[in-house]
């Protein structure tokens, strides 16, 4: 079974063309579905329609989240065809493996009042100061995802055309717009930029080794500005992408460029933004409404 799971990770990977964060989670799933394959003491080519339903009546009966169930049908799913395309699995239906019904969060965000206060409380001079500047405001300003941000090189901004190259999920490009405040804060980050960093380096936004920064450091810098100003939200990076698809909506954006903007792939993602504020709701109301 090692070597199954060995085959299915490079499947995934060159294959499948998956994130490493996405790899690690169904690797972790399939592993689990192996124990559980262990107990029962059966081979992959008896995997059957009860032993799955077994399975699943198993996830549901431990208590997991709808969200935990359906990510495991998932790898579940991905998995089976793995094996039927190696042929290590007749060919039979996967229907059985129904994903829960999974009841969706309205994301959280920062209202444009507290995103203003975060990028104004980011204050002071030098190296740190511009290159934390330079990174919220390009966040917010572009609503990309904390991967994306930290993957960024310095070729990937164009001045003129004012927009960024980002590379998304499964390395697909797309140019977003970058406002003015952004723009900005990054020519002044690479000022200083240029007087650390080597010129081989390629990555826009280093560490204080010259290397390119990592996840975790963005995280804890926004939570220290986050602390500064006294927003008492659990913000993380991911907060400012909520919050960009949320303030361009109440604007009036149309859905399907917010769409193109976050990258999704499904209108059906971005959807999940188009809750209103109250105070949204209320103006829309006076304005629309014959007897308001």
């Amino acid at each position: 079974m090692q070597q199954i799971i060995s085959d299915f990770l490079n499947y995934l990977k060159e294959e499948k063309n998956l994130s490493l964060f996405t790899v690690k989670g169904y690797i972790s799933d399939i592993k689990d579905f192996f124990k559980f394959l262990q107990k029962k003491k059966r081979k992959i080519e008896e995997i059957d329609y009860s032993l799955l339903r077994e399975y699943l009546r198993l996830l549901m009966g431990e208590g997991k989240k709808s969200s935990t169930v359906a990510r495991k049908v998932s790898s579940l799913r991905c998995f089976f065809d793995f094996l039927k395309k190696r042929k290590l699995l007749e060919d039979f239906s996967v229907s059985v493996l129904r994903c829960p019904k999974i009841r969706r969060k309205i994301p959280s965000f920062l209202t444009e009042k507290e995103m203003e206060e975060v990028l104004d409380g980011v204050r002071g001079e030098g190296f740190f100061f511009w290159r934390d500047k330079a990174m919220l405001e390009l966040a917010y300003a572009t609503g990309m995802r904390v991967s994306e941000l930290v993957g960024l090189e310095v070729n990937d901004i164009d001045f003129y055309a004012e927009i960024v190259k980002v590379k998304g999920k499964r390395d697909k490009e797309r140019l977003v717009p970058v406002g003015k405040y952004a723009l900005s804060a990054i020519k002044e980050y690479l000022r200083w930029r240029r007087e650390k960093v080597s010129p081989d380096e390629k990555a826009l936004f280093v560490n204080r080794f010259g290397e390119k920064i990592s996840d975790r450091s963005v995280r804890k810098r926004l939570k220290m500005y986050i602390d500064r100003v006294g927003i008492e939200k659990n913000v993380t990076p991911h907060t400012l992408r909520h919050s960009f698809a949320t303030h361009l909506l109440n604007r009036g954006a149309d859905l399907r460029v917010v769409q193109e903007l976050l990258g999704h792939e499904r209108l059906s993602t971005t959807q999940v933004y188009t809750h209103i504020t109250p105070s949204r709701l209320k103006k829309v109301y006076l304005r629309s409404h014959p007897r308001a």
